[in-house]
């Protein structure tokens, strides 16, 4: 039986795939002291041919982002309500709160490095950045970027993580996303002058 065209198959063969490599990816995240995985070891778990692997992710950190970037969207979807500090509060408190779990700071050890090797982590993380977007140009914030969102929320919550000096949720988190709101009023102010 064929599809009619400009349908999507849902739950379809490579979602089931995509599913057990990430399921096992997560599981030997858990499990690992050091944040790494190979891909020969999610291959075995996931029953899905290291082949495949390859051509999918190229590299374990490839996977390790991917993996990290679906379960972040699925897990702590940015929202966007049109009110950018109780959007960007609510999800930096949960940012905060989730680097001081277990395995969490694999992902960013895995960008770090799939830099080293030459990869362009932002090539896996497009998902992520789009939603940061759409949440900035919900509030009308045309003065800010996702760029900026990375620069004052994220790079500190997880040098801050990596340095194992976790920020806190509750004071944190609105100092973080104060910075941001006061960019866009100095910007915005600057526009007009």
């Amino acid at each position: 039986m064929t599809q009619a065209t400009g349908t999507s198959r849902p739950g379809g063969r490579t979602a089931r795939t995509r599913e057990a490599v990430h399921a096992a990816t997560r599981e030997l995240l858990a499990e690992s002291a050091d944040g790494t995985v190979e891909l020969a070891e999610v291959a075995a778990r996931s029953g899905v041919h290291v082949a495949t692997l390859y051509r999918r992710w190229r590299t374990a950190d490839g996977l390790i982002i991917d993996t990290v970037v679906e379960e972040l969207g699925r897990r702590s979807p940015l929202p966007a309500t049109g009110d950018l500090r109780a959007d960007l509060l609510g999800w930096t408190s949960r940012l905060l709160a989730e680097l001081g779990e277990p395995g969490h700071l694999a992902f960013f050890r895995a960008m770090l490095r799939a830099g080293d090797q030459g990869e362009h982590g932002l090539d896996f993380v497009e998902p992520r950045i789009r939603q940061l977007q759409a949440t900035l140009d919900a509030a009308g914030a045309t003065v800010l970027t996702w760029g900026d969102v990375f620069e004052l929320i994220l790079a500190p919550a997880y040098v801050r993580a990596l340095l194992a000096s976790p920020m806190d949720p509750a004071t944190d988190a609105p100092r973080l996303v104060d910075n941001i709101i006061a960019i866009r009023t100095a910007r915005e102010r600057a526009r007009l002058d």
